[in-house]
Formats: C-alpha cells, sequence, structure tokens
C-alpha cells in the first residue's frame, strides 16, 4: 500500500508531529509475535511492546479468539446499576494478582482515567472519614499520569502542562525527581545508592508547607517510565510508604507501565515490597488489544465508602464511564492473563530483562553523546546529550533512522528506550541494540 492512498487530512495523530509526519509516514498494516508489517510491506521488530502494551507479543490467539467468543455472547452491557460476567471474573483474576489487601477493583479504560479515579477515591475516602479537608495531591517531578486534568496536574512533564495551566488543580506540589545524573547515570539490574536522603525535601518543606492534615495522596510511578525508564534510589519506595502511614496520607502507585510483569513481577510494588493503597493499571492488562484500565484499592477505602447512613438505594461513590468493565475487554483481560501464566512470561520478562541489560551496557556505554544507560526489568534506556538549542531533536532523528532499519524504539525527550514483548529472543535484542548502536553512531 502506498503513501498516496492514505488521505492525510482528517486523522490528527497523537503526541506526533503532524506536520513531519504527513511529509514521512510511519503507517502499520499488520502485526504478528515479534513484528509489525507496515503499509510499503517492511518488517519492523517491536521494541517497545507498541507503547508499554503487548506483553504477549501480537497476534496471540488465545485472546483473539476470547474476544470473537465474548462478541457472539455479550456484546456490551450497561456498566451502571448492572454489570457482567466477565466484569466479576476479570476483577478476583487482578484482585488475586495484587499484593496485600488491594482486593476491590474500580474498572476505566485508560491510565489517564485510571489516575483521574484515584484521585477522585482519595477526596472521596478522606470526606467519608470526615476528614474532607484533605484535598491536596503530591506527585513528583516529570512523573507522568496520563493527559486527563487530574493526572496532568500531579504529573510533573512540562510539555504536558505549559499549555493548560489555568485549568489545572490549585492544592498541587511536586517533589524533587529520582535522578541523580553525576553518581548514577549508569544503573544495570540494581537500585541506585544515594548520598543524600531524597525525601527530605518532602517532609522538611512539602509537607509543612501544606501541613500534613490536609494532604489527600501522594502520587508516583514505581519507575519512572514515560520519561525515560528512571529508578527509584535504594529504599525511596519504602521510605514514602513509612511517611505516607505517619501522617494518614494515601500513597498511590501509578503502574500503568510496570504492571503486569515489566518487572518480572506481577506489579512494581512486588519487586519493591511496598503495597500502596492505590494501583493504576492498564496497557498490559489486555495485551493492549482492546482498551482497559483500573485502579486496585485496598479493603479500607472500600469499607469507608460502604460505612454511611445514608438509605441502600442512594450510589456511595458518584463516579464511573460508560465502558466501565466492559464484556469484551474483561473477556481480553481474562485470556491475557491466562496466557502470562501458562506461558510464564513474567518470569521470562526478568530473565531476557538482564540479557538486555547486559547489551545496553556492553554496546552502548562509550558512544557518542551517550551520558547515561538505565536497565531494570526488561525495559532500558540509553540517554544522549542534547543538540544545542534543539532539545528532543538528536533523539528523534535517530528513531527515524531505526524505524527505517526496521526497528521500534521510543524517543522520549532525548532518551531512547527499548521495552520489548515477554516473548522478545536474544536475537530480536541483537538486531534492536545493534540497529540502535548504528543510528547513535551514524548521528553523532
Amino acid at each position: 500500500m502506498a503513501y498516496k492512498d492514505f488521505n492525510m487530512d482528517n486523522h490528527w495523530l497523537p503526541f506526533t508531529p503532524n506536520r513531519h509526519f504527513r511529509k514521512e509516514p510511519r503507517v502499520f498494516v499488520g502485526a504478528e509475535g515479534m513484528h509489525f508489517t507496515t503499509h510499503d510491506g517492511r518488517k519492523v521488530v517491536d521494541g517497545i511492546s507498541s507503547l508499554w502494551c503487548v506483553g504477549a507479543g501480537h497476534a496471540r490467539a488465545p485472546i483473539n479468539e476470547a474476544i470473537k467468543k465474548q462478541l457472539d455472547t455479550l456484546d456490551y452491557s450497561t456498566a451502571f446499576q448492572a454489570s457482567n460476567d466477565k466484569a466479576f471474573e476479570a476483577a478476583e483474576m487482578i484482585a488475586a494478582m495484587a499484593p496485600g489487601d488491594l482486593n476491590k477493583v474500580l474498572f476505566c479504560n485508560s491510565g489517564s482515567e485510571a489516575a483521574d479515579t484515584s484521585l477522585k477515591v482519595a477526596l472521596a475516602y478522606h470526606r467519608a472519614g470526615g476528614e474532607g479537608h484533605r484535598n491536596v495531591f503530591i506527585g513528583r517531578e516529570r512523573g507522568y499520569h496520563g493527559v486527563g486534568f487530574g493526572g496532568m496536574s500531579v504529573g510533573g512533564i512540562p510539555a504536558n502542562r505549559k499549555v493548560y495551566g489555568t485549568a489545572l488543580l490549585p492544592r498541587v506540589d511536586h517533589m524533587r525527581f529520582i535522578h541523580d545524573p553525576v553518581n548514577n547515570a549508569y544503573i544495570h539490574n540494581q537500585e541506585p545508592v544515594w548520598q543524600e536522603d531524597i525525601l527530605l525535601e518532602l517532609e522538611n518543606r512539602i509537607l509543612p508547607l501544606h501541613d500534613p492534615s490536609n494532604i489527600a495522596a501522594i502520587i508516583v510511578e514505581p519507575v519512572a517510565g514515560s520519561a525515560g525508564w528512571y529508578l527509584p534510589p535504594k529504599g525511596y519506595l519504602q521510605r514514602l510508604r513509612e511517611i505516607c502511614d505517619k501522617h494518614g496520607i494515601l500513597l498511590i502507585f501509578d503502574e500503568v507501565i510496570t504492571g503486569f510483569g515489566r518487572m518480572g513481577t506481577n506489579f512494581a510494588a512486588d519487586y519493591y515490597g511496598v503495597v500502596p493503597d492505590m494501583l493504576n493499571f492498564a496497557k498490559c492488562v489486555t495485551n493492549g488489544v482492546i482498551p482497559l484500565g483500573g485502579v486496585i484499592c485496598r479493603d479500607k477505602l472500600y469499607d469507608a465508602m460502604m460505612k454511611t447512613e445514608a438509605p441502600e438505594h442512594v450510589v456511595e461513590f458518584f463516579h464511573g464511564y460508560t465502558y466501565s468493565g466492559h464484556p469484551v475487554a474483561c473477556a481480553a483481560a481474562i485470556a491475557t492473563l491466562n496466557l502470562y501464566k501458562q506461558e510464564n512470561l513474567f518470569q521470562r520478562a526478568g530473565e531476557m530483562g538482564k540479557v538486555l541489560g547486559d547489551a545496553f551496557h556492553s554496546i552502548f556505554k562509550g558512544l557518542p553523546n551517550v551520558i547515561g544507560i538505565r536497565s531494570l526489568g526488561l525495559a532500558a534506556a540509553v540517554e544522549l546529550a542534547p543538540i544545542a538549542g534543539s532539545p528532543g531533536k538528536r533523539a528523534y532523528q535517530i528513531y527515524l533512522d531505526c524505524f527505517k532499519k526496521g526497528a521500534l524504539v521510543r524517543p522520549a525527550g532525548d532518551v531512547l528506550v527499548i521495552a520489548p514483548p515477554y516473548i522478545v529472543e536474544k536475537s530480536h535484542i541483537d538486531t534492536l541494540v545493534n540497529t540502535l548502536a548504528d543510528s547513535i553512531r551514524a548521528h553523532a
């Protein structure tokens, strides 16, 4: 299929430089296993699980068959005042995978909706407990929690916020970012050790400024994925849990990227041994095939909402989406989670992550403009020095070059990330890493 066959006048691409795309379109028309097929008939290795989503690889028959069967059985049903059997089954499976007493699942359709849902749950929970004055949220610099106004407010990526400043939530603050480029530029399969306590600013400045009694929740990505795979300091998440417990603040983990196997475990919460009060998920829960997201809540949050003196016909939590717990999406999730288990794909992700990390650190270190490498779980990032006056341009040019050579990598600012499906073989990793290395050299 040729470029001329695409009418470029109607489709406005998200998070894409559309002006350049019109000159050099990149259009997929098929996918199987580890590879895409492009509109011009080329094969491209999926080095990013197609935006962190496709853990089991493309076109997996068990997932596709479950979707087809569900469409023929129950295509859709309302989520309000009634539900469907697949929603209950999927919720049970997800809760069983979550750590601690994270047992209550609120379904939505995406990570963005999950972020905003978790913030609303936090406010409603505190109000139900007689602490409605707790309405301050704390995020982190360079954090990403989707594109809803709540998620953008607690998020900390400047480009996502600057146009919408007047409409962001007013009572929000942000903790320091978790990267030390001087002492921890190169991290391989370990937690970086800091010489300072990065959370002292939270304890000594942010909390006193707002008063801890006014703070509803702190929300973080356990690993900062969208910014470029930045790893938390050793003990950071444990300390954050302790601080929240001390002050009655809810802790929210945004695991839209790290959830369902990326770290070699069910969730990053399991990897780090920290149970949050809410855990946001999406992406890999359905292998990216059907949109589905959600928030897994600890029992105490649900119980607080149910302890109301209102009559039983009154809704306890006024929130939800038309497609919450969509039967086809939940059927896809059930089949996906079963497939992960049957093929031990989470364990495999952990094992192949070491292979990916070894390749990154052995090949990229010392290449032109490389100033950092980070690897943990089945994801790795190489950071480049920016072109003076043109931040992000170098990585974008390298991304385009890799695509032309048959490798899909992810540019994030001046960082390039590889996070392949869990079915990845060493040969795929070699192709991805060597193609990226050649492109880095070519754009020195």
